[in-house]
C-alpha cells in the first residue's frame, strides 16, 4: 500500500531536530514542517535556528545537546505542544581530517559529547513521554563513517560506530514501548562539515570523494530528509533497528 501523496505524513506529531539550522538537519526540520508537524528547531546557532523556525513555523531552542540542562530544555519546548512524538538526534562534530596521534583528548571528548552523548542524554529525556503516549520514533544521524571508515578520521569513525550500535541495542530494549529507533547513514555531503572531512575544499578532493560513491555524487539534504520522513512515518511503523545506508551506492 502506497501513500497518499497529497496526505500529510506527519500531520498532529511534534518533532525534535538537533542540529537543525543548517545542513541535513534543517532539511529534515523543513520536510517534518511540510509534512505538518510541529517542530523544535534545536541549534547551538540561535540566530539561525530562529531563522529555520520562522520559516516553518516551529520553535527555535539555543542547546548544546552535549550537556543536560540544555537537553531538558529541548525536551520541553517539545512538551508544550504535546510532544515529543519523534526525534531525532542530528547534531554532529568532527575534526579536520588528520592522523590519530594528532587528535587531542580534548577533541576526543567533544566529539563523543555531541555524537554519543547527546543520544544518551535525549533519548534518556524522552522514552518516558513515549511511552506515555504508546510510542514513539528516535532517529540517530549516523554515517557511512560509522560502516566503512574513512582514513584520517579515526575518532569521528568510531563515534559513528557507537551511535550504529547505541541505535540497535536501544531498538531491542524499547521496542515492546512501541519506540522505534533506527539510525540514518549519509555519505559525505553538502553540509558545513564537508571541508573538514576531506581536510580541504579543493575540486579535487571532491573529485576523489565523489569517485567512491557508484552514483557520482555527494549527498544532499534533501537526500537525507526524504530518508527521515520515510523512518519517521508510519509507512516505516514496522522498522527498527536499522542503520539505513544514504549514500549512493558507497558501502556496497
Amino acid at each position: 500500500m502506497t501513500a497518499d501523496k497529497g496526505s500529510k505524513r506527519l500531520e498532529g506529531k511534534v518533532a525534535i531536530v538537533t542540529g537543525a539550522a543548517s545542513g541535513f538537519g534543517e532539511g529534515i526540520a523543513r520536510r517534518f514542517a511540510a509534512e505538518g508537524a510541529k517542530v523544535v528547531v534545536a541549534d547551538l546557532n540561535g540566530d539561525a535556528a530562529r531563522e529555520v523556525a520562522a520559516d516553518i513555523g516551529g520553535t527555535a531552542i539555543v542547546a548544546d545537546v552535549s550537556q543536560k540542562d540544555a537537553v531538558d530544555r529541548m525536551v520541553s519546548a517539545a512538551e508544550d505542544f504535546g510532544g515529543p512524538d519523534i526525534l531525532v538526534n542530528n547534531a554532529g562534530y568532527t575534526h579536520c581530517n588528520m592522523p590519530f596521534m594528532d587528535v587531542d583528548e580534548a577533541m576526543f571528548d567533544r566529539i563523543y559529547d555531541v555524537n554519543v552523548k547527546a543520544i544518551f542524554l535525549a533519548t534518556r529525556r524522552v522514552v518516558p513521554i513515549m511511552r506515555q503516549k504508546g510510542g514513539g520514533v528516535i532517529i540517530n544521524t549516523a554515517s557511512t563513517a560509522g560502516l566503512r571508515p574513512r582514513p584520517g578520521l579515526v575518532v569521528y569513525n568510531s563515534s559513528k560506530g557507537a551511535a550504529i550500535s547505541l541505535t540497535k541495542s536501544l531498538a531491542i530494549e524499547f521496542a515492546p514501548d512501541k519506540i522505534r529507533v533506527n539510525a540514518l547513514c549519509p555519505v559525505a555531503g553538502e553540509t558545513g562539515m564537508l571541508h573538514l572531512f576531506m581536510g580541504e575544499d579543493t575540486p579535487e578532493k571532491r573529485d576523489l570523494f565523489k569517485n567512491s560513491i557508484p552514483i557520482g555524487r555527494l549527498s544532499t539534504p534533501e537526500d537525507i530528509a526524504n530518508a527521515a520522513l520515510y523512518l519517521a512515518s508510519d509507512e516505516a511503523n514496522f522498522i527498527t533497528g536499522v542503520a539505513l545506508e544514504v549514500d549512493g551506492g558507497r558501502c556496497i
